[in-house]
């Protein structure tokens, strides 16, 4: 006889497990379904190697103080990326970007030589509190620590409503603050086609968008 699918497994667990999955960008509760199923048919070995790896993001991977991008650290003591922390990269340029994914995507390029700032997000549009979705605060405070040497500033967002409407937030918040200094404010150009996401962006694309910011 054969036994419900109830006394089999834990359906706490999967429910759980499944809430969890759900919660990742881009993921639905079918898709959050398959990765718990996925994992039930792996061997020991691999959980094992899972269950390591997920509690060393904590104690591994820090938030750099200057661009906030996620970067692994083997020194308790240094606060600071290894990009931040390079003095052979151009510190009249700053480029802001939304993720680290997107910085990646930039750096993979092999186009930029400047330093970035990572806002962890976009603003909606109509969003009535976009200090609550992006690191505006921390953004100004970055800006003021460097604004005396600043030369450039450079909004690199998606070619999407959302990049548009955080990028108008940005200028506006800068505005006032860098009034009284030459610093220029550029947006990428549309290398970019509309909708684009900056992350899926090849290497000539991002470099075009570069050579055409405006």
């Amino acid at each position: 006889m054969e036994m419900p699918i109830l006394k089999i497994f834990n359906m706490n667990i999967i429910e759980e497990l499944t809430e969890i999955f759900r919660k990742f960008p881009g993921v639905g509760p079918r898709q959050a379904e398959r990765f718990v199923y996925y994992l039930l048919k792996q061997k020991n070995s691999y959980l094992d190697k899972l269950s390591r790896l997920i509690p060393e993001l904590n104690q591994k991977v820090k938030n750099c103080q200057s661009c906030k991008r996620f970067y692994i650290s083997e020194n308790q003591n240094q606060n600071i990326c290894n990009i931040c922390s390079d003095k052979n990269r151009n510190f009249e340029i700053l480029m802001i970007v939304a993720r680290d994914v997107d910085l990646i995507s930039i750096e993979k390029s092999n186009t930029f030589n400047g330093y970035y700032f990572v806002l962890g997000g976009l603003v909606p549009v109509l969003d009535k509190e976009p200090q609550n979705k992006i690191r505006l605060f921390e953004l100004s405070n970055e800006i003021k620590n460097k604004k005396d040497f600043l030369k450039e500033i450079i909004i690199a967002l998606s070619a999407n409503p959302e990049g548009d409407n955080t990028a108008e937030i940005i200028k506006k918040e800068l505005k006032e603050m860098l009034k009284d200094y030459s610093i220029k404010i550029s947006i990428l150009g549309r290398g970019l086609s509309t909708g684009t996401e900056l992350e899926y962006s090849d290497k000539e694309t991002i470099k075009n968008a570069l050579k055409n910011r405006f």
